[in-house]
């Protein structure tokens, strides 16, 4: 995932604002990390460059 993405992206459930935490870099490119949405407490995680942004009960576990 790039950055500047974080621009685009609002929490499916309630469009609050997300906050991103970083875990796996890689020549400017998110692996790994998650997404935080301070307004609804979900977060959201970042796998091999993927956001899934499902809700959570759509997740696979």
């Amino acid at each position: 995932m790039r950055p500047d993405l974080m621009d685009l992206l609002a929490c499916p459930l309630c469009k609050g604002e997300l906050t991103l935490t970083v875990v796996d870099e890689d020549g400017g490119e998110i692996q790994s990390g998650a997404l935080d949405c301070a307004a609804c407490d979900e977060t959201y995680p970042i796998e091999e460059g993927i956001p899934n942004l499902l809700p959570p009960e759509l997740r696979e576990a």
